[in-house]
């Protein structure tokens, strides 16, 4: 089995910077790609930015220039830099994993979340 886990949301001023990290752990074999997403109230969950192995990350049009995504491939974590937020930013923030298991099963794997408050 492979795990997810978020860490690092909370309340921010507009303005304000939060660096949320995941870290994936368990029967992984390697990691083709790892990203972030968004739910906000009332809305569809969407892509904030993700990064695939060998291939830049890509970004939604709405964070570029504010966020950055990082990995750090030794500890199988992913972080996301978010400068600059606004109170549209406001959502739970999703963590995705695309992995291949030691039984060489291709998985996706969702986190449970960690919410962002942009608020002042």
């Amino acid at each position: 089995q492979v795990q997810v886990v978020e860490s690092g949301g909370g309340l921010v001023q507009p303005g304000g910077s939060l660096r949320l990290s995941c870290v994936a752990s368990g029967s992984i074999f390697s990691i083709n790609a790892m990203g972030w997403y968004r739910q906000a109230p009332g809305k569809q969950r969407e892509l904030v930015a993700r990064v695939v192995s060998g291939s830049d990350a890509k970004y939604a049009d709405s964070v570029k220039a504010r966020f950055t995504i990082s990995r750090d491939n030794a500890k199988n974590t992913v972080y996301l830099q978010m400068n600059s937020l606004k109170p549209e930013d406001t959502a739970v923030y999703y963590c995705n994993v695309d992995a291949r298991t030691y039984s060489q099963i291709l998985i996706t794997v969702w986190g449970k979340g960690t919410l962002v408050t942009v608020s002042s």
